[in-house]
């Protein structure tokens, strides 16, 4: 018997029958801004399908211009997309796979003048304020969503989900916080629940029974002004009287200041809220949040908590996640390390989503699975991120590939970056990389370090060197004292250091390496550490699931960063994350100085000036984050020998631990050779 039983389980409506509990979530990819976009997306959704998704959904459809997220976000008001949509649910269907559309109305959220709202009060997130609704426009835009509807089920989908959670417009009409209407459509809960419940009446009216309807409910706001526990049950029966055939759950709006799908946040974090809704109902209930391994899925449904998992970039690193379940080969699956770098932090930058894992992501037809047409016998110097992810990619186009690394295991910086609080996920991305090398028959060879002359015997028909960074070493007086250590030794374990530290640089390292030294016990894998810290209320008794700020538990270390930029500290962290890891950082009293210039350090500690005053910082120890240098020496070697090489990664190019850019330029050759 499978040890997945309850994820491979089928479920049927009556009406639909899905293959298995396991859905790809609805995610914004900006696919459909780049060339070629139909194809693009049915490539997309086809492999995913293809790789046994039980039930997919679509990023949201706005069902009018005013609901857009952006200027440029896809609408569906009328026919003329339909043919569009149409090669979608055939790709879909064809691979054996159920879809449907998401309609999303962004409501004070939507980055753009037309947006509207319950009132006319700004998000905090959005530059654009709102115009209120009349009551007149609320019923139209209760119509335009139904209008959606039919036509997605026009275009062959097999049902929709109404987007009701995260802050978007109809999440924006059931809460307090936003509604402060005096019309049928504000005032008592009854009121203000209104507009989802007539919206899923007048959709019902417009597809019939026989179409799978799906409500997106708010399970926790986690923002002041939010709905109770209480209040989020009645709301799901409700739902449920209305017509909803299964329940979605969303955790948290989007200008809430508590993590939620980030990899700081335990995996099933969410699990107390996600079970008030499924005990308030019978009709199915999805969780969601932070669930990428099939395991974490299966005991969510064994123990009741709820009925199907969705997983939104879990298949935008694994498009192949449920025909892998269903093989017994969970080691097999490629993880979502929950890092946010290629996904949502390309989203908010103008960008496309793709995946650090897979850059192959919304990028299919770039990077076509085929084999090479003259396969070659390749030699890999460096067994980090990019050697392991290049080796993979070339051995499964069929090129004869060996691996080499100086080090005694493989990993490289990602060894270094799984010590880090909160991204223990790495482990995950390591297991994946050993596993696929094994199962491709790649021979890795460790603790030798690859030599110009061993290169040029002619057993190689291409060498790609992959040999990583090392620390940069700064010019500072006293950089050889005792109390100098750098990034790596620390993050190792092959360094201790003292309760008084300082950290010269304030990059993504210097970051990594506070949080590293706070010594706080892991909260992204302890569920209640993490409830705590973030002043979450699991019993969710209160509005919105917000405890009473709690005292921060003593620092264990008084650690001072500085960085010699005047800029703001952390500038250069990832758009969706940064926010999460200086809030931290303060929580654990780090403090920041910008503008710093070194001058020495000695028995005294670090000399430094700033705004033109001395100052000596009487630490134990002076911890170096100061950038990389790329240890590229090999190519240079092997270009004066006349040995053509390639080189990728931090040996190519040395700027943060950029394992996204890695993993990317290792596809990239891969698919050139």
């Amino acid at each position: 018997m499978n040890a997945y039983s309850n994820l491979l389980s089928p479920y049927d409506f009556g009406f639909l029958k899905l293959r298995n509990r396991m859905v790809m979530g609805a995610m914004h990819t900006r696919i459909e801004t780049l060339d070629r976009p139909v194809e693009r997306i049915v490539a997309f959704f086809r492999e995913r399908a293809r790789g046994e998704a039980g039930l997919i959904l679509t990023g949201g459809f706005a069902p009018d211009l005013a609901g857009r997220m952006e200027e440029d976000a896809p609408v569906l008001d009328g026919p003329g997309h339909l043919e569009t949509h149409r090669a979608i649910t055939r790709a879909v269907h064809e691979e054996g796979g159920r879809i449907a559309l998401q309609i999303l109305h962004a409501g004070r959220y939507g980055k753009h003048p037309l947006c509207v709202g319950p009132t006319d009060a700004r998000a905090p997130i959005n530059p654009h304020a709102p115009r209120a609704l009349s009551t007149e426009e609320v019923w139209t835009t209760i119509g335009a969503i139904a209008n959606t509807a039919a036509l997605a089920r026009e275009a062959g989908y097999d049902g929709v989900e109404i987007m009701g959670s995260e802050g978007y417009l109809l999440n924006e009409f059931v809460s307090p916080r936003t509604n402060t209407r005096l019309d049928a459509f504000g005032g008592s809960f009854g009121n203000r629940a209104r507009m989802p419940l007539e919206t899923l009446k007048a959709v019902k009216a417009r597809t019939g029974d026989d179409f799978l309807l799906i409500y997106r409910i708010s399970a926790v706001d986690l923002v002041e002004g939010g709905l109770t526990g209480e209040e989020s049950r009645q709301f799901a029966r409700l739902l449920q009287e209305a017509g909803a055939h299964m329940l979605n759950t969303g955790i948290g709006w989007h200008e809430a200041a508590i993590p939620t799908i980030a990899a700081s946040v335990p995996r099933a974090g969410w699990r107390f809220a996600i079970e008030n809704i499924k005990q308030a109902v019978s009709i199915p209930v999805i969780a969601s949040n932070r669930i990428n391994m099939p395991e974490v899925g299966e005991r969510l449904l064994a123990e009741g908590a709820a009925d199907f998992i969705s997983m939104a970039r879990p298949f935008l690193a694994d498009p192949e996640f449920p025909r892998k379940v269903r093989e017994g080969q969970p080691e097999r699956i490629n993880p979502c390390i929950a890092c946010n770098q290629a996904c949502l932090d390309h989203i908010f930058t103008g960008r496309s989503a793709t995946c650090l894992v897979n850059p192959r992501a919304g990028r299919e037809l770039d990077f076509p699975l085929k084999r090479a047409q003259a396969p070659r016998r390749i030699a890999v110097v460096g067994g980090g991120a990019a050697g392991m992810a290049f080796s993979i990619y070339a051995a499964e186009r069929g090129h004869e590939v060996e691996l080499f690394e100086a080090e005694n295991e493989l990993g490289g910086q990602l060894n270094l970056a799984r010590m880090v609080p909160g991204k223990s996920e790495f482990d995950e991305l390591l297991r994946y990389f050993r596993t696929r090398l094994a199962d491709l028959g790649v021979p890795v060879t460790l603790g030798k370090r690859m030599a110009a002359p061993e290169l040029r015997e002619g057993r190689f028909g291409a060498v790609v060197v992959a040999t990583g960074v090392a620390p940069r070493v700064p010019q500072i007086e006293g950089i050889g004292h005792s109390k100098v250590a750098f990034y790596h030794e620390v993050l190792s374990g092959r360094r201790k250091v003292g309760r008084q530290v300082a950290i010269i640089g304030a990059g993504g390292i210097g970051f990594d390496t506070a949080e590293f030294l706070l010594g706080d016990a892991e909260e992204s894998l302890q569920p209640g550490r993490f409830l705590r810290a973030w002043d979450v209320d699991p019993s969710l008794q209160s509005a919105g699931g917000l405890a009473a700020a709690r005292p921060g538990e003593p620092a264990s270390r008084a650690i001072h960063m500085l960085q010699r930029k005047g800029d703001k500290p952390g500038s250069t962290l990832g758009k969706t994350t940064g926010w999460i890891l200086k809030a931290r950082l303060r929580r654990g009293g780090v403090k920041m100085i910008s503008g710093a210039a070194y001058h020495r350090i000695d028995d005294a500690g670090l000399h430094y000036s700033h705004d033109g005053r001395m100052h000596v910082l009487p630490v134990d120890d002076v911890i170096i984050c100061a950038g990389q240098e790329a240890q590229d020496g090999l190519a240079a070697d092997l270009a004066a020998s006349g040995i053509p090489s390639h080189t990728i990664g931090g040996a190519r190019l040395a700027t943060e631990l950029d394992a996204a850019r890695a993993i990317e330029e290792a596809l990239q050759l891969a698919v050139s050779l």
